[in-house]
């Protein structure tokens, strides 16, 4: 892996941005080790304008976001962040409370796959950018909480209210984000919160590989199914069929389409664009 260098991305300083040009997988590595990766201001801030970079970034097809040391992230720092709450009136809280939630915003609307690496203990706002993640792969021990209303908080924190339900049912999601309980690997993996669960130690790599072939995939067919999966939450399914006839008549359009024909008659493998 080596750093990115675009002219619209700006080198993150509170995280690890790294790019495999081979590849086109960038990946996002939260490096606060020693505070268990919690957020910082700077870090909620970097993270929202580099996915925002990246959906536009041509040397990118998909992303991998991880943790440094032992665990993937424990959500607001309690030294950094909520502390410094305490002397915000509602109009300071609410530009902070607005910024977390654009930050999930940045990764729903991201064009690229995100893909999830989870290490150790994955809470509060951790859990929840490992939600509004595209897939989730888990080492063991990445027990994982929605921590909010343990402080007092609404459960239903930067979007987990809408993502959760639509990957686990409201029934458990309703559970998870009330009691601020948490589960471990083998329990978010059984009711589909984690997608697989690997041995501790290669959940990154599990992630990197999964996301290597996404990228070899064809980037416009994908970009239009997490499209869909955001948008057709909110149709009826006369609206959610015209929306996928529309698209899937705009991929018959696109030259990967053609390509994957070319490569069946061919019998070879597809090169995507």
């Amino acid at each position: 892996m080596t750093t990115l260098k675009s002219p619209n991305l700006a080198p993150p300083r509170s995280f690890l941005l790294d790019v495999d040009p081979d590849t086109a997988v960038a990946r996002i590595t939260l490096n606060r080790p020693e505070r268990l990766n919690a957020l910082t201001f700077e870090v909620y801030d970097e993270l929202r304008n580099t996915f925002r970079a990246l959906d536009t970034e041509p040397e990118v097809r998909t992303i991998v976001i991880t943790g440094a040391g032992r665990g993937f992230c424990t959500g607001g720092d309690v030294e950094d962040i909520i502390g410094a709450l305490f002397e915000r009136d509602f109009e300071g809280l609410l530009e902070f409370t607005r910024m977390t939630c654009d930050l999930i915003a940045a990764i729903r609307q991201c064009r690229q796959p995100v893909v999830a690496a989870l290490n150790g203990t994955v809470a509060g706002a951790g859990a929840v950018i490992a939600t509004a993640c595209d897939v989730r792969i888990a080492a063991e021990s990445a027990r994982i909480a929605y921590l909010f209303t343990r402080v007092g908080l609404s459960g239903a924190d930067m979007g987990a209210a809408w993502l959760l339900p639509r990957i686990v049912g409201l029934g458990r999601a309703t559970e998870l984000l009330m009691s601020g309980a948490f589960i471990d690997a083998a329990e978010a993996h059984r009711i589909g919160l984690y997608n697989r669960v690997v041995p501790d130690g290669e959940a990154l790599v599990a992630a990197t590989e999964l996301a290597e072939e996404l990228a070899r995939g064809p980037s416009f067919a994908l970009q239009v199914t997490k499209d869909a999966l955001n948008s057709e939450a909110h149709m009826g399914l006369e609206e959610a069929l015209e929306a996928e006839a529309r698209a899937q008549a705009a991929c018959m359009l696109n030259p990967n389409f053609r390509e994957a024909y070319d490569a069946f008659v061919e019998k070879r493998k597809p090169r995507f664009d």
